[in-house]
């Protein structure tokens, strides 16, 4: 089974975008929301990413949530 880029449904403070970024790349969300924020604080296109992120990148079916 290949590995997909999901929005989370357990690791979600929004909406799940950094949650599922850092399931498919097996790193804590934590560091991914660190990351992204930077990226809003410092580049400014952070905001805009993030929102095109959550528009583009599918939720993750029932079937495939895996509670820890």
């Amino acid at each position: 089974m290949s590995n997909r880029l999901y929005r989370s449904k357990t690791e979600r403070k929004v909406a799940g975008v950094c949650g599922g970024i850092a399931e498919y790349f097996d790193v804590d969300p934590t560091i991914i929301r660190l990351a992204w924020l930077i990226a809003v604080f410092c580049a400014g296109g952070g905001l805009l990413a993030y929102l095109i992120a959550l528009i583009v990148i599918p939720e993750k079916p029932d079937d495939l949530v895996h509670y820890e």
